[in-house]
């Protein structure tokens, strides 16, 4: 076992623990957020990009149950805890990516021209995810194919939506290499050679056209760790309640200076991605400029579900039940409306705040007031009334097991909303439920 390396990091204080971490003091977990990074190289041996890996502590190996919730912490942490100049450098990051997460919003929050979108071998790829992949290849994203192993009429139908395909040298036959590698760099795409443990392996990927190089015989994984920030849950309902009624720059800029961990995660972010400004941005005025309500929103949400604060929010009932009613009701709107894009944020920010009043001890009307939430959440949640409180008692319908279709379809609700049948709600609610594990901590 190797000694334990310090490599200190300015401005920010990040730790490097090499092979030897899992000797670090288990106390310090918790003021502490953990990211691993394993270096991909080209054929000259110089450092081409990392790979980034969920670690849930110091100890070098990865425990991961939920594959969404993994990444959406590695994002949340490399851009946000950790910040993307201390992990990436000037290289590139490849991500582990889930079918969920990549029809969520939040994948806009990695830079495309920094982050490459690695698709676990666990998604299954179709008509639907081909659009979608070519919809994130237009938006700058290079996607690459994970733990590829064999000439599959699978792998054949997503090669033209790839960029980059990793061959998993621990699982590909020696037999079969020769055909699978040609295929693919016969395709145009960028051969990684993955999990190579000999000299014997690299040698063979050389030898046989492969571009870049991953695995033990170069590096094991480092495990970066830096000071957890934690997001009051408080501060970021009162800034998601401003954008949900697309408050001023000066409300925003009030709001998050009476919360720095937020405002130096939203710094971070700002100063990470591609803005276009050709330099660092220092204030809090023109990081909202930069960054845009959209993306603050984006960020606010991935922090209420991915940082854990006070409460372990995989534990907390109303959480899950509040997160996965938003996303619900997000979704159903996109329905009604597909080219509304306001009114899905709306019925997104409905549901969240659906609940504030359990959470908080108060009453629906006191707890909205004070928040100064848009007019048409608040009287959807206080009254029911308009369209976004039908949304509102579907959803509370459709999670309690009730008919659903039944309000849609009655005479109450507005023009349109008949289309949202028994199969279409039922539809909704498996797909809100798996959105919501991408977007919590693990149980502490």
């Amino acid at each position: 076992m190797s000694e334990r390396h310090f490599v200190r990091a300015t401005p920010r204080h990040i730790e490097v623990l090499e092979q030897g971490a899992e000797d670090a003091d288990p106390a310090s977990g918790a003021q502490f957020v953990y990211l691993g990074r394993q270096p991909i190289l080209d054929r000259d041996g110089a450092l081409n990009a990392y790979e980034l890996l969920f670690r849930s502590g110091a100890h070098n190996y990865a425990e991961v149950s939920d594959d969404a919730q993994a990444t959406a912490q590695v994002v949340a942490r490399a851009i946000g805890g950790i910040g993307v100049a201390a992990v990436l450098g000037q290289h590139r990051g490849f991500v582990n990516i889930d079918r969920a997460l990549l029809f969520n919003d939040i994948v806009h929050l990695m830079p495309p021209e920094r982050f490459v979108l690695e698709i676990l071998e666990t998604v299954k790829f179709d008509a639907h995810l081909g659009r979608r992949l070519t919809e994130l290849r237009r938006a700058g994203f290079q996607v690459a194919l994970d733990d590829v192993s064999e000439l599959s009429d699978e792998l054949l139908a997503a090669l033209p939506h790839a960029d980059i395909v990793k061959i998993d040298f621990l699982q590909t036959e020696r037999s079969a290499l020769a055909k699978l590698a040609s295929t693919v760099r016969g395709h145009g795409k960028t051969l990684i050679a993955e999990k190579v443990e000999t000299r014997e392996d690299f040698l063979l990927a050389r030898d046989l056209g492969f571009d870049l190089f991953q695995g033990y015989f170069f590096a094991r994984p480092q495990v970066l760790a830096a000071p957890r920030n934690r997001s009051p849950r408080p501060g970021l309902l009162r800034l998601l309640a401003l954008l949900s009624r697309d408050a001023g720059i000066t409300e925003l800029e009030a709001e998050l200076k009476q919360n720095p961990s937020v405002v130096v995660q939203l710094l971070r972010l700002v100063n990470s991605s591609a803005f276009g400004l050709g330099r660092n941005i220092a204030s809090l005025r023109e990081a909202i400029i930069a960054t845009g309500t959209r993306q603050i929103a984006r960020w606010a949400q991935l922090l209420l579900y991915a940082d854990s604060g006070d409460l372990p929010w995989r534990a907390d009932p109303l959480v899950q039940l509040a997160g996965t009613r938003s996303r619900f009701m997000e979704l159903a709107a996109g329905c009604l409306r597909p080219f509304d894009d306001d009114f899905a944020d709306a019925a997104f920010m409905t549901g969240i705040f659906s609940l504030v009043h359990v959470v908080l001890g108060s009453t629906p009307a006191a707890v909205l007031e004070k928040l100064g939430l848009a007019p048409q959440i608040r009287e959807a949640i206080v009254t029911r009334g308009g369209a976004l409180g039908t949304l509102l008692r579907i959803a509370e319908a459709a999670g309690e097991g009730a008919d659903a279709a039944l309000i849609a379809g009655g005479p109450d609700a507005p023009p349109g909303f008949a289309a949202l049948t028994p199969e279409v709600l039922a539809e909704l609610n498996l797909s809100a439920a798996a959105w919501f594990g991408a977007h919590i901590e693990e149980a502490a």
